[in-house]
C-alpha cells in the first residue's frame, strides 16, 4: 500500500492511476496533516511525500512522521519539484529514502523506484 501525500489533484491522479495500473493500492492525502492521520491509522508500505503543500509542509511532515512510533520505520520518498541542493541535503538528513524531483522523472520511472525501495 503506497500514501501519496500530494496537493495537486492532477498530478496524485497521474500517479495514483500508475500505481493502480502496477497492482498497488494507494491511499491519497492533498495535505500533510491528512496525510499524518492516514499514515498513523493504515500504516502504508511506503510514502511519497511532496514538499510544498498548504497547511503542513512536506519535511514537516516527515519529521512527524520519524517521531511516531507506528510510523517511524516506514520508507519514505519526497517527490517534489524542489531540486535544489539544500532542499536534497534537509530531505537526506530527515532519513527519507529517495528525493525524487518529478519533472526529471516519468510516473514509471517513479513507479520502478518505489517498487525497489520496498523490495
Amino acid at each position: 500500500m503506497i500514501l501519496l501525500v500530494e496537493d495537486d489533484e492532477y498530478l496524485i491522479g497521474i500517479y495514483a492511476t500508475k500505481f493502480e495500473l502496477e497492482g498497488f493500492k494507494v491511499l491519497k492525502a492533498s495535505d500533510g496533516k491528512r496525510g499524518f492521520k492516514l499514515a498513523v491509522k493504515e500504516t502504508p508500505d511506503i510514502i511519497l511525500v511532496d514538499i510544498l503543500m498548504p497547511g503542513m509542509n512536506g519535511f514537516d511532515l516527515i519529521k512527524k512522521l520519524k517521531n511516531e512510533e507506528k510510523t517511524k520505520n516506514i520508507p519514505v520518498v519526497i517527490l517534489s519539484n524542489l531540486g535544489q541542493e539544500k532542499d536534497v541535503r534537509r530531505g537526506i538528513k530527515l532519513g527519507v529514502a529517495d528525493y525524487l524531483i518529478k519533472v526529471h522523472l516519468t510516473p514509471t520511472e517513479i513507479c520502478e523506484r518505489v517498487k525497489e525501495i520496498i523490495k
